[in-house]
């Protein structure tokens, strides 16, 4: 294929910017699900709330495994084909979860998770793909466009656990995965949908431009590793914090619910206050991400990033010192959603600018296995420090980390727009 035009190039980057939202509400779908169902079906098919931390574990072990493979994918054959195999991966792990909680077999669950986690490389991949052919001057606002698209699903997902159980009883799943039908459904058609209209390829012709640029002016667009590595390690430390306070919350939930209603409590009860916690977080992920993308390409990449710390600070002090009401805890949610969402879109625009042409899909992939396997060990040890700590001990322990994000952003602020 030719190198494109300037206004192809516009053409196209509309294109696929669209493409991709819709790929990414079809894919939050089962990601929704996964996320609010996780701990709850381990903590159930193990008999024991310490190991319900392990679901969240596998399903973000998933990421760290799978991002640096499919980015390297997607750097020679393209992002599309790199989407459709996560989506791959995706089916794959719902069929396990069903099967897994079927035979009530704990590892296999933990497989099933994982294999859904490696589906979630591709959905984070899709934000990188929207930078490839951005102008420098709308690179935050494409990216947090995508990234806003997966409020649909990742809203629907939780919510649809009450109408999945109607469904899963009516043809005969196992309790509490009806929710997978809508999920899988969701995924094939998000596969089907990369397959057909992503074309052409973003990536691709991405690195035609960058090539045809450096041959024309002689010119090679500057390395800046520090901001790279600082980028890297805040939006990591955000998915931490957001990661282990976010699957703490159906078991902290699950007791509050067991305490308000005692011997009465029906899992309608505990599905109902989860479903729509879990609702109303993924919805700050998601629903302000455009306000944060804009912001990141008017402010500054570095204030968006200490802004999203500052929102992390105040669900962390809600989570400690609310945390036996039920509103507080959705409050917490809510701003841990608006935190990762502005710390993680500032920080994805940062990277991206950061790093020279033939570093940046390298760099990208190794973001976002960082930032899943970093997350996979915060969830693990959030479920032992839930357990001996209770929820505020794993508030005080989450802040730490926007601490460090924030005492070191002085190492890459001078060198940062």
């Amino acid at each position: 294929m030719t190198t494109l035009s300037p206004t192809q190039q516009v053409a196209v980057q509309r294109r696929t910017v669209l493409v991709l939202s819709l790929g990414q509400v079809l894919g939050g779908i089962a990601f929704g699900a996964t996320v609010s169902l996780g701990a709850l079906l381990a903590a159930d098919i193990s008999g024991n709330d310490g190991l319900s931390g392990l679901a969240t574990a596998s399903v973000t072990l998933g990421p760290a495994l799978c991002s640096i493979p499919l980015a390297r994918m997607a750097a020679r054959f393209g992002r599309r084909r790199a989407l459709t195999l996560g989506n791959v991966f995706a089916l794959v792990g719902i069929a396990i979860v069903v099967l897994a909680v079927a035979l009530r077999v704990f590892p296999l669950l933990l497989l099933g998770t994982l294999t859904i986690g490696a589906g979630n490389a591709g959905n984070l991949q899709s934000r990188f793909a929207a930078t490839d052919l951005a102008s420098p001057a709308h690179r935050g606002r494409d990216l947090s466009i995508v990234v806003w698209s997966t409020t649909i699903g990742g809203v629907a997902g939780p919510l649809l656990l009450g109408p999945g159980e109607v469904v899963g009883h009516a043809i005969g799943m196992p309790p509490q995965t009806g929710s997978y039908v809508f999920s899988f459904v969701a995924q094939f058609a998000a596969l089907v949908l990369y397959l057909v209209a992503l074309r052409p390829d973003p990536l691709l012709s991405a690195q035609r431009l960058a090539t045809a640029a450096a041959a024309a002016t002689g010119l090679v667009r500057p390395d800046r590793p520090r901001v790279a590595r600082y980028a890297i390690f805040a939006i990591a430390g955000s998915h931490v914090v957001m990661a282990s306070v976010m699957a703490m919350t159906p078991v902290h939930l699950s007791h509050m619910a067991h305490t308000m209603h005692g011997a009465d409590t029906t899992p309608a009860d505990v599905s109902a206050l989860v479903g729509i916690t879990i609702a109303l977080h993924v919805g700050g992920m998601y629903a302000l991400s455009p306000v944060f993308g804009i912001l990141a390409d008017r402010w500054g990449r570095m204030r968006v990033v200490l802004l999203g710390q500052a929102l992390l600070a105040g669900a962390l002090a809600f989570a400690v010192f609310t945390n036996t009401q039920a509103w507080g805890v959705m409050v917490a949610l809510i701003l841990l959603g608006l935190g990762w969402s502005a710390a993680t879109v500032a920080g994805a625009a940062l990277l991206t600018e950061s790093s020279a042409p033939e570093l940046r899909t390298r760099r990208q992939g190794r973001s976002d296995s960082f930032m899943s396997l970093s997350a996979a060990a915060g969830a693990v040890l959030a479920g032992v420090i839930l357990s001996n700590f209770q929820y505020a001990g794993l508030g005080i322990a989450a802040s730490f980390i926007v601490i460090a994000i924030v005492a070191l952003s002085p190492l890459a602020r001078s060198e940062s727009r």
